[in-house]
């Protein structure tokens, strides 16, 4: 058996010991978003820790635990927390959390997490609808021999943000008057923020936000036959673009003091989710 999918089916197992809740949604909680769990009906809730062989979260801001239970009437598991690249982790680990949800039981994957903003448009505390991204200097999930229980060798990678789920997140925008922009997100490796020189780089490959997480996820999500959508929250606007040097304290802040709007968007559209 791949050595990949043998640890992920001693995660699986491992979560199955402890409870039985199958999801319909999971949520990967960005920056800004930890307290989100306040606003589910919570059912379980195992730390990452307590998984033999799971990648642990050392990032400022991220716990690290799954929450299982219900938004309104819908199951969903969240990750409260996420394991990034540049902690040092192989790739196969970045993604283990979003493939052991999937076969879990999730259907539906919700990406979120904070970014810094390229286009010259956006301000501090926008949230960006993700219509699609560019991977840059993260290694793809999918390098090595090809996990055939999980998915194709070759995936179409065509329309890997599910179109029904973003008219769904725009509605729920709308309905809560809730502003939201939409662009391509695009996944450095960190930690290091960009420099200027790169941002611009970033901006004529036609980028609108970049951050060092997400993009992996969903290659290895799509891979699976998950239906994907995201939202970024403009944190900061990039390197070059401010006068300002940037701070993963800006960063924090930023995110916290969009999250009261960051929640309730992620709440509104996900019960429109349940009804799929």
């Amino acid at each position: 058996m791949n050595p990949i999918y043998e640890k992920l089916q001693s995660c699986v197992a491992c979560v199955r010991a402890k409870t039985d809740f199958v999801p319909k949604v999971a949520i990967v909680l960005g920056s800004g978003l930890g307290d989100y769990a306040k606003d589910i009906e919570v059912k379980a809730e195992i730390d990452y820790s307590e998984i033999e062989g799971f990648p642990v979260s050392t990032v400022p801001g991220h716990a690290g635990k799954f929450i299982f239970g219900y938004v309104g009437s819908v199951p969903i598991v969240c990750m409260k927390g996420r394991v990034h690249y540049y902690e040092g982790y192989p790739i196969s680990d970045v993604v283990l959390p979003i493939r052991l949800m999937k076969l879990l039981g999730a259907e539906i994957l919700f990406l979120t997490n904070a970014s810094g903003g390229i286009n010259p448009e956006f301000h501090a505390g926008d949230f960006m609808l993700i219509e699609d991204h560019i991977s840059c200097f993260a290694p793809n999930p999918l390098i090595g021999p090809n996990i055939d229980e999980l998915g194709v060798r070759f995936p179409d990678m065509t329309h890997v943000y599910d179109e029904e789920l973003k008219v769904l997140i725009r509605q729920a925008a709308s309905e809560n008057s809730i502003a939201i922009q939409k662009g391509i997100y695009i996944q450095l490796t960190g930690p290091s923020f960009e420099s200027p020189t790169e941002i611009k780089m970033l901006r004529t490959l036609g980028g609108d936000a970049v951050g060092m997480s997400t993009v992996v996820e969903a290659i290895a999500a799509n891979h699976m036959g998950m239906k994907i959508c995201g939202i970024s929250c403009v944190c900061n606007l990039a390197a070059g673009m401010t006068e300002n040097p940037l701070t993963h304290d800006e960063v924090q802040e930023a995110a916290n003091k969009a999250a009261p709007l960051f929640k309730k968007l992620v709440t509104e559209s996900v019960k429109k989710f349940g009804k799929l």
